[in-house]
């Protein structure tokens, strides 16, 4: 996992991988269920209900790029100290 925090970096993959399931699951469920209507109609519906969870996808990697970003800003504010008040 990116995330150096065991706990949350546990939670994430977990969450991520809930997500990625729902999408799954929710776009084969609903095809199936409206495939015999049209085949449009059952594309569509299939990608309506993959949204909530291709929106929580979208809100797990926002958070691991926001993480990793502060985690990184936090390294370069250590080594620009050392470099400022140690020479």
């Amino acid at each position: 996992m990116r995330l150096g925090d065991k706990p949350l970096g546990f939670l994430v993959s977990f969450l991520l991988g809930v997500a990625w399931a729902s999408v799954f699951v929710g776009a084969v469920t609903s095809f199936l269920l409206f495939y015999k209507e049209t085949f449009f109609y059952a594309l569509v519906s299939a990608f309506i209900a993959m949204l909530p969870g291709i929106i929580a996808i979208l809100g797990l990697e926002h958070f691991i790029t926001n993480k990793e970003k502060l985690d990184e800003l936090k390294k370069q504010t250590e080594l620009l100290e050392k470099k400022l008040f140690h020479d």
